[in-house]
This record gives structure tokens, sequence and C-alpha cells, in this order.
């Protein structure tokens, strides 16, 4: 895996401002793992989040102010933490907490809801200011996060075989690509990839995508209202999923791709401008795992120094999203769901690859490491938390059982 970096704010610049360390350190396939990374948010789990808001039964506009938030309050994060803290820092909108919202949004006014996602994110960030919740995750071993990792990605490429029957020519087409790439230019294989892939995809699926119509999204302000039975049934379990299925996993990518993250400065933010963005129908942003490999890892540049930018151009696209959300929306959820899925697993290929090899790496912890890896790539998801916290629950649990000293005799 990468070598450790230290998350310091001076970390990589060469001025004072900065400015000639970005000139110098933006790269091709930086900026599109950033692209990568928006094309796979917005492909599946918008799908998600619509229907929460048909669920919570938001006319047009309240839901595209939700779409305006969560995407730009990742937007916002992405660009700015990864540029402060020189990492490739990737936010999104909880998936599993969207999910958790399709069956329990309409069962409340939406004005307790947005106080619901408000206090949701005051809880958030003070689990993250206090340190409290990185020192947990900092204690978990190296090789249980790494099969962890592993877990996470292993359905996003298996996932590019599991596509061929929906569309051969293109999926092994832009794989081809890839390979032929990867060999000739390594740093280019994912731009080569896409390009083929929407070659392919315009001459045999067919690219259905179109700009939607209007101009800038309008947010739409919120009043929020308080009550018990919002804060029991949306509050608390909203904050379960946003520290055990997103911020839990998104720390433990970067750790497994070297790097050390300020737990503080991250959790804290995320926390902190959720609860500025509530109002506007935002239920959280989060630190995220499966779009966080994309850009951590050797695809997006093979210094890991260097690979900020990635996360960076994630944040403009982001934004851009937010803010023309009519416009933009409609052009990536039209695009092939087999070409999203090549384009998710080629990008991520670099990433398993070596997440496997550092989890069995130790031999003393490799039951415990496969362990994690099974129990986070079934996919299950009791209690409506994701596989990822319960693979790493019971990666630790068969740790202790296996590793734990024995008493020592009077």
């Amino acid at each position: 895996m990468a070598e450790e970096l230290i998350t310091r704010p001076d970390a990589g610049r060469t001025d004072r401002a900065g400015r000639r360390s970005l000139r110098q350190d933006v790269s091709v396939p930086a900026l599109v793992a950033g692209l990568v990374c928006i094309v796979v948010s917005f492909s599946g789990p918008l799908v998600v989040v619509l229907a929460a808001a048909a669920a919570g039964r938001l006319d047009q506009a309240h839901t595209a102010s939700w779409i305006w938030a969560v995407a730009v309050g990742s937007g916002l994060t992405c660009l700015l933490l990864s540029w402060w803290t020189r990492t490739p820092v990737i936010t999104a909108w909880s998936t599993p907490g969207a999910a958790l919202l399709v069956t329990s949004l309409g069962a409340y006014p939406y004005r307790e809801a947005v106080g619901a996602f408000l206090v949701s994110g005051v809880v958030v960030a003070l689990f993250g200011v206090t340190g409290l919740f990185g020192r947990l995750i900092a204690a978990v071993p190296a090789g249980i996060v790494n099969a962890m990792l592993a877990g996470i990605l292993f359905s996003f490429d298996a996932g590019i075989f599991g596509a061929v029957h929906g569309a051969p020519a293109l999926v092994l087409g832009s794989f081809a690509a890839f390979l032929l790439a990867r060999r000739l230019a390594p740093r280019y294989a994912v731009p080569a990839a896409l390009l083929a892939g929407g070659v392919l995809a315009a001459c045999t699926v067919g690219l259905q995508v179109h700009l939607g119509a209007g101009g800038p999204t309008r947010p739409v302000f919120t009043v929020p209202a308080f009550s018990w039975p919002a804060m029991v049934g949306l509050a608390l379990p909203l904050t379960i999923v946003a520290l055990a299925s997103q911020n839990a996993p998104g720390l433990g990518v970067m750790r497994a791709f070297g790097y050390r993250p300020d737990d503080r400065l991250l959790i804290g933010t995320t926390g902190g401008l959720s609860v500025l963005l509530a109002p506007f129908g935002s239920p959280g942003v989060n630190l995220a795992a499966i779009t966080a490999a994309i850009c951590a890892g050797p695809e997006s540049h093979p210094d890991p120094r260097r690979r900020y930018v990635a996360g960076m151009s994630a944040g403009v696209c982001y934004l851009l999203m937010g803010s023309f959300g009519g416009v933009l929306v409609s052009l990536f959820t039209g695009l092939p769901k087999e070409l999203i899925a090549v384009i998710a697993g080629v990008a991520l290929l670099a990433s398993l690859q070596g997440s496997l090899a550092a989890a069995v790496a130790d031999e003393q912890g490799r039951d415990a490491a496969v362990v994690t890896f099974l129990a986070t790539a079934s996919g299950m998801s009791p209690a409506g938390i994701g596989s990822a916290f319960w693979g790493l629950l019971l990666g630790l649990g068969a740790h202790l059982v296996l590793n734990a000293r024995p008493p020592k005799r009077a």
C-alpha cells in the first residue's frame, strides 16, 4: 500500500499560497478520477434519494433543494478539505441513510424531519470534534481495515464481468482498452476505458442522455420543528448510519491507502456543514468509501501526495451538479448501467489488489481479515446498518478470540 502520509495543512506546498504546488500537481488521471467519482455517485445512489423524496411526498422544488444541498455540501467539503489537508478527501450523502428515509420519511411532517436532520448533524459533529470516534477507528488492526476495503470493492470489480451479459461489446471492449492502456500508458488506463466505453455505448446500446431543462437550482429554506417521535424514529437511526455505515468505512479507506486522516477535522467539518444545510433538505454529508477509493487509489496518480487533486476535481463536479442539478443530473442518470459498471470496476481494480494483498500479509491476523472480507462482501445489513460496519465488528471479534492472551495462572 501507499507509504504513510501525515495529514497537515502545509503538506506539499511550495509557496505561501500553495498555488504553484497545485499547478504542478494537477494531472489528467486525477481530474478524470474526480469525474468518475461523480458519475458513480449520481448514476445509482441518486435514485435512492429520489425514492426517499417521493416517499416523503416532497414537491419538485423541495426535491431539487435536497439534491442541491447534498451536492453543494459534498462539493465544498471535497474541494476545501482536499486542498487544505493535501489528501483526497471524498464526501457524499449517505445512501443507507436515504434508503432508511424511503421507509420512514413519510411518517413525519417535513418540518420535523428537517429538525431530525439538524440534530443528527449536531451529534455527528460532536463525535468528530471530540476525537472519540477517531480513536475507536484507529484501534482497528490494519489487516482488518484492508479486508473491509477489499470487501467493499469486491462487488464493484465483480460487476465488470456481471455486466457482460447485458452489453458484451461495450464491457469487453472497454476492459480491453483498459488493459492495453495499462500496458502502454498506465496513468491513462481509466481515461482510455472511459473514452472507449463512451464510443462503444453510442455504437451499441446507445447513449440515452439529454440535458434537462431549467437554470440554476433555487434552494428552499424550511424552518425546522422538533418532536420526540422524529428524534427517535429519524435522528437516532440517521446518526448511527452516518457514523457506522459512512464515516467508519470512510476513515478506514483513507487509512488503507496509507493516509493518516485528521478525524476531528473531517468528521467535525462534515457534521457542522450538515447542520447548516439541514434546513434546505440535506439529511447529512459524510465521508465516502467507494468513491474515496477511486480518488485515493493508484489509478488517480502513482504519487499519493498528488492524489488530492482528484478530491478537488470531485468537489468542483459536485458543485456544478448541485448548482445546475436539473441540467446535469439527467445527463449522468441516463448513462448505460453497463458503462457505469465497467468504469467503476476498472477504476477500483488496483485498489482491490492492494487491499487484498495487505489484508492477508500478516499471517497471525489472516483469519480475522478473511472474516472481515466475507462479512463485508456479503452485503448484509442487519438493523439497517451496512455490511462494512458489521465486517469491522465481526473481524474485531474474530481477532480478539483468536489472539487474546490466556489468563495468567496464580
